[in-house]
């Protein structure tokens, strides 16, 4: 919560709150586990009230071989190293892996993440995925039906193919599980190896004509059609 209102780095909070220097409702805090809600306690560092940034949510296209993590000693480049002239800590909203490319989220609003990222909420998540070969009927039934993977059977939402040629195979595959690397897993259970793994879509929110490196603000509408399941509204980006 301190890192994320821009007071240091997640490390150097850490060091903040052991120090003393941090305090809940008028009490010295110590504890780097211990759970508040900005909401409700008054929260200061070295004095100071605690600042609450407004909440900003973005929809980012990110490369290939950049990666989600917000590790300070991370050497690869990382999703919110694109962020920087943002003046609260960002995080993203899930993960795309280093290899994958495409649509993520990136806000500083923990419930809009939770929010998102709960499977109970099954927002959607589509992706164009780039086979070596071509994907038979029998083969795409399968993936719909779902396949067995380490940790239990998936749950498509939808297989589709958009294009077959003599070498490659694109799809289009719809999930609302977030199962790590799944899209990949799925292929490699049917003996397909990935040339291009690319998310075009979560819930409402689509990629369209964002360039690799690009963000842009969450729309309205696009906030409203993502957290409408309990009625939960964030406060729209500028």
């Amino acid at each position: 919560m301190i890192a994320r209102a821009g007071i240091a780095s997640r490390r150097q909070c850490e060091g903040i709150i052991t120090e003393g220097r941090v305090t809940v409702d008028g009490e010295v805090v110590r504890d780097v586990a211990c759970r508040v809600d900005a909401q409700t306690q008054r929260i200061t560092v070295d004095g100071e009230l605690l600042p609450s940034p407004k909440p900003v949510h973005f929809a980012f296209h990110k490369p290939r071989g950049v990666v989600c993590t917000n590790a300070d000693d991370e050497k690869r480049p990382r999703v919110i190293d694109y962020f920087r002239g943002q003046s609260s800590r960002l995080f993203t909203v899930g993960r795309l892996d280093e290899e994958s490319e495409g649509l993520i989220l990136v806000t500083n609003d923990g419930t809009f993440s939770q929010h998102i990222a709960h499977p109970r909420h099954e927002v959607t998540k589509t992706y164009e995925v780039t086979v070596i070969g071509r994907v038979s009927g029998e083969e795409l039934a399968k993936i719909r039906k779902g396949v067995w993977i380490s940790d239990g059977k998936t749950k498509v939402h939808g297989a589709f193919v958009r294009k077959k040629t003599p070498r490659f195979t694109i799809l289009h595959i719809v999930l609302a599980e977030g199962r790590n690397r799944e899209v990949r897993r799925i292929f490699a259970r049917i003996g397909f190896r990935l040339r291009r793994l690319r998310r075009i879509a979560i819930g409402p929110v689509e990629l369209r004509d964002l360039k690799p490196g690009q963000h842009r603000p969450l729309r309205k509408n696009e906030l409203r059609a993502l957290t409408d399941v309990d009625g939960t509204e964030p406060t729209p980006s500028s």
